[in-house]
């Protein structure tokens, strides 16, 4: 338990760090969700399988989901944590 806590120490004092990167994460998912919409509506954009490399990079980008998740999972921890 030792562990968990001192990690939780070092992870808050670097919480500011954190949300830019999963900010800038998440602002990457802007065109992901553009090419998501020109699949799912048809909508005719031209977006989606244009190119088999950008295909990969922007179906690639939700494999990056995980790490805000994880990082805003570990802020709330740590203000739980100071609460209790």
């Amino acid at each position: 338990m030792r562990y968990i806590s001192s990690f939780l120490d070092w992870y808050e004092k670097h919480l500011t760090k954190s949300l830019i990167v999963s900010a800038i994460i998440l602002y990457i998912q802007i065109p992901h969700s553009v090419t998501a919409a020109d699949c799912f509506f048809r909508l005719g954009m031209g977006v989606i399988h244009f190119n088999p490399i950008l295909d990969f990079f922007l179906y690639s980008i939700d494999l990056l989901e995980a790490i805000p998740i994880i990082g805003i999972t570990l802020a709330i921890i740590a203000k739980i944590r100071k609460k209790v």
